[in-house]
């Protein structure tokens, strides 16, 4: 099925997570949260999108408003009214704060999706722990760093998982589900239900680096970028043998500028200093030496490749 006439379907329909998950508070107000506010609100929940910056909120709210009419454009090209009908009452499910432990007051489910640093998640989570009523739900979306180690500082850790979304979250079809050492079955299946209710695809995956995509993903570009560290086939060539002999949509090294060598970096930094002994997650000197040139990639205009900045 079309990924946007799931979206609409959910927008419509009810079930039964209705009863257990009603309210939504996001904090952060970036890409990824408020690509999840976008779809939990299109699911038919109350959202509360939280971030320090009133001026980021508002840069959500516009953007999450662009994508809700692209989606009625696609699905509701026929019917006008009734997609102007979808854009509106979406938006009108979702409110924003910039107060996360207030937002967090009457919240059924807290998905955080802010800076990837565990000391700040950290005093996130053990205020949220603090405010949020006992029935609620606390999780992460972090791609790289520990469900366990981030609920360690938390006292409901049966209630604490782990729920990755992908960029951009409307469009993308997976979430990851992280079962934590002690997160209950109960917590387990209700994030399962809501993923579902949200219209992802839902895989189960424990507590391991990376989960399943970034764990496959980040060793595989670490690899290619190997091979052409020491020389043994160009940049295009190593892009040019993955996508024409294994079909893959992108190169490993057009993803690396893609993804952010920044962002690849600390990756990898995060989990060699937590398993010194993987040789898979060992610095790479080229890519450390980019980074430090400022090369992050697209976003900065010049990686394995150069960009025409926008």
């Amino acid at each position: 099925m079309n990924q946007f006439r799931v979206l609409a379907r959910n927008f419509s329909s009810s079930s039964a997570l209705q009863n257990t998950v009603k309210n939504v508070t996001v904090i952060g107000g970036g890409l990824m949260g408020s690509g999840i506010a976008q779809v939990a609100a299109q699911a038919g929940q109350n959202v509360t999108l939280v971030d320090v910056s009133s001026d980021v909120l508002v840069k959500a709210q516009k953007s999450i408003g662009g994508n809700l009419s692209r989606v009625a454009k696609k699905v509701y090209k026929d019917k006008p009214q009734e997609g102007e009908k979808f854009v509106s009452e979406s938006l009108a499910r979702i409110k924003t704060a910039t107060d996360p432990v207030q937002a967090a007051a009457s919240a059924d489910l807290v998905v955080e999706a802010i800076v990837e640093n565990i000391g700040v998640k950290h005093q996130l989570f053990q205020k949220l722990d603090e405010a949020a009523p006992a029935h609620t739900i606390l999780a992460s979306n972090t791609s790289s760093l520990s469900i366990n180690d981030i609920a360690s500082v938390v006292k409901r850790k049966d209630k604490f998982g782990g729920l990755h979304f992908f960029n951009p979250v409307p469009v993308m079809r997976l979430l990851e589900v992280v079962r934590g050492a002690e997160t209950s079955d109960a917590t387990y299946k209700t994030m399962m239900e809501w993923g579902k209710a949200v219209g992802k695809t839902c895989i189960t995956c424990k507590d391991t680096p990376g989960f399943v995509v970034n764990r496959l993903l980040v060793p595989y570009i670490a690899e290619a970028v190997r091979l052409f560290e020491r020389g043994d086939a160009s940049a295009r060539d190593i892009d040019i043998a993955m996508k024409l002999g294994a079909g893959y949509p992108m190169g490993p090294l057009e993803l690396a500028d893609y993804v952010g060598l920044d962002t690849t970096k600390f990756i990898l930094d995060g989990w060699h200093k937590k398993y010194p002994q993987e040789t898979l997650f060992k610095p790479i000197p080229l890519v450390d030496k980019l980074v430090s040139e400022g090369k992050f990639g697209v976003k900065s205009g010049e990686g394995f490749y150069k960009y025409e900045k926008k």
